[in-house]
């Protein structure tokens, strides 16, 4: 089964603060990932699925249309940058690992880095409460929201994704 982005590079670059020279192959894994980690298990895999498969066959349309667009594309662009925050400045080459730098600039420290991956995870989490209190209201548009089985994944349905320790 071919994998459908559920965003594009052009909803990436104009919804973040990734810079619209930026070589593709250096984040398109990391919209991947967090949209086989992060959305998957807020939609569940059957509707994961249903939404991938419209994308594929390109008869994506209606109500599915509007999810997509209203609150599964604004979670995976910044679940995306979460998980590419964090490796953005890295490079592995044959040779080793590097980190570029550039002449006009200057490298920023952990805590830039994480209070950015932080703010992205906020932002992401918003639009995955939202999508959840939609979900819980609307729910009977999209069948295979409840009908998962077996070892499908279940959507997460709490709207609370940060761990907390009391």
């Amino acid at each position: 089964m071919a994998t459908a982005l559920f965003i594009s590079r052009t909803d990436l670059v104009k919804n973040s603060i990734i810079d619209g020279n930026t070589d593709t192959d250096l984040f398109i894994q990391y919209v991947k990932i967090a949209q086989e980690i992060h959305i998957q298990s807020a939609l569940g895999t059957k509707l994961y699925n249903k939404i991938s498969n419209d994308i594929v066959a390109g008869t994506l349309s209606g109500d599915y249309l509007s999810l997509v667009t209203d609150f599964v594309q604004p979670m995976l662009i910044h679940y995306a940058m979460v998980d590419y925050l964090p490796f953005c400045a890295y490079q592995v080459k044959s040779k080793g690992i590097f980190k570029g730098t550039s002449e006009n600039s200057e490298t920023v420290n952990k805590d830039e880095v994480d209070f950015l991956v932080q703010k992205e995870r906020d932002f992401a989490e918003f639009y995955t409460r939202r999508f959840v209190d939609y979900m819980c209201f609307d729910s009977t548009k999209f069948p295979e929201y409840n009908s998962n089985s077996g070892a499908d994944i279940y959507p997460d349905k709490d709207s609370n994704t940060s761990s907390w320790v009391l």
